[in-house]
Parts: structure tokens; C-alpha cells; sequence
């Protein structure tokens, strides 16, 4: 099976060796999204704007796609301070309905640019 790579200017762009996502069949693996404007390229101030840039920026990748958040089957979310899990949820119920994606919640000791949250994910189309 061919894989797709997705790219859009809607999502920052890489800031390493990867690529937005790549679609293989009907499976799309979305790489991690971190609070960063796609217009900067830098990172937005405040924990509760990084969460809401980082699911604009999963959005913009799903759309690129040709889903959605709804499609999203699997979430990860990283955060540097667990204590930030509270507000993950409720700015995630901002993006998602349920029935919600399978979710994993991690505590990291760091993240890319300083981010104090990541999500990746795995989307199923059709």
C-alpha cells in the first residue's frame, strides 16, 4: 500500500525530520502539533491559548487530509504539568463530540519550543 504525505500552510510547518501526516489506505497518522501560529511560527503565550492552537492545528492537518476532528480515532496528549489535565478536557469538549477518540494523557518532563502541550493522533477516513 502507497503512502500520501499531507502538508498544508494551514498547520505549522515542520520543525524537524517529519512530515504533518501521512495517509496510508484509509489511516491517517497525524504528527504532533504543538501551540505554534502557523502564520509566526511562534508559539502562542499561556497554557490555555497553546491547547486551543494545538487543535486548531490537528484541525487544519485533518482537513488537509480530507476529514475531520471527528475522524480522529486515537488521541495522545502530552503535558509538561499534569496538573493542566483539567483544562485539556475542557478545551477539548470545544473541538470534539462525543463519541470521543480513544485518548492517552502523558506527563513529560519537556517539550518541543518549550510547549507546554503536544497532541498527535490517528485518524480513520471512510
Amino acid at each position: 500500500m502507497s503512502k500520501q504525505i499531507i502538508s498544508t500552510d494551514a498547520a505549522p510547518a515542520a520543525i524537524g525530520t517529519y512530515s504533518q501526516a501521512v495517509k496510508v489506505g484509509d489511516t491517517v497518522y497525524l504528527s504532533g502539533q504543538i501551540g505554534l501560529n502557523p502564520a509566526t511560527m511562534q508559539m502562542v503565550d499561556g497554557v490555555e491559548a497553546q491547547i486551543h492552537q494545538v487543535f486548531k492545528n490537528l484541525q487544519a492537518v485533518t482537513v488537509a487530509a480530507g476529514g475531520s476532528l471527528a475522524d480522529i480515532v486515537k488521541l495522545n496528549v502530552f503535558l509538561t504539568d499534569l496538573g493542566n489535565f483539567a483544562k485539556v478536557n475542557e478545551i477539548m469538549a470545544e473541538y470534539f463530540v462525543a463519541p470521543y477518540p480513544a485518548r492517552a494523557a502523558v506527563g513529560v518532563a519537556a517539550l518541543p519550543r518549550g510547549a507546554a502541550v503536544e497532541a498527535d493522533g490517528v485518524m480513520a477516513l471512510g
